[in-house]
């Protein structure tokens, strides 16, 4: 009697065991639950994408510094560029033509 209770017993808690088990894995595996884990998969891809930017940008901007002081360009990097000469107001260039140019008025 004891014996069939045992076999019994253990027979319903693998059931329940097994049954439990397949459960789990088929919400894991339901479109939900994928799509949740695909967005979540994605998220973290994209901050480990920008934290690698940010190191090249650091590395990067580190290694300008570098070659500035290499080379002797200490030259602050937003200083302004020198003014542009413009022509006195009236004055203009004559056009330059070219004696090859075939367009023509027809």
């Amino acid at each position: 009697m004891f014996r069939r209770a045992f076999w019994f017993t253990t027979g319903a808690a693998a059931g329940v065991w097994a049954t439990t088990k397949v459960q789990r894995k088929l919400r894991q595996l339901a479109p939900d639950a994928l799509a949740v884990r695909a967005a979540d998969k994605a998220v973290e891809g994209g901050e480990r994408l920008r934290g690698f930017a940010l190191d090249v940008r650091a590395g990067m901007a580190r290694r300008e510094e570098e070659l500035n002081e290499a080379l002797g360009l200490n030259a602050p990097v937003d200083a302004a560029p020198p003014p542009r000469v413009l022509p006195a107001l009236g004055q203009h260039r004559a056009p330059t033509t070219n004696p090859h140019d075939r367009n023509e008025d027809h």
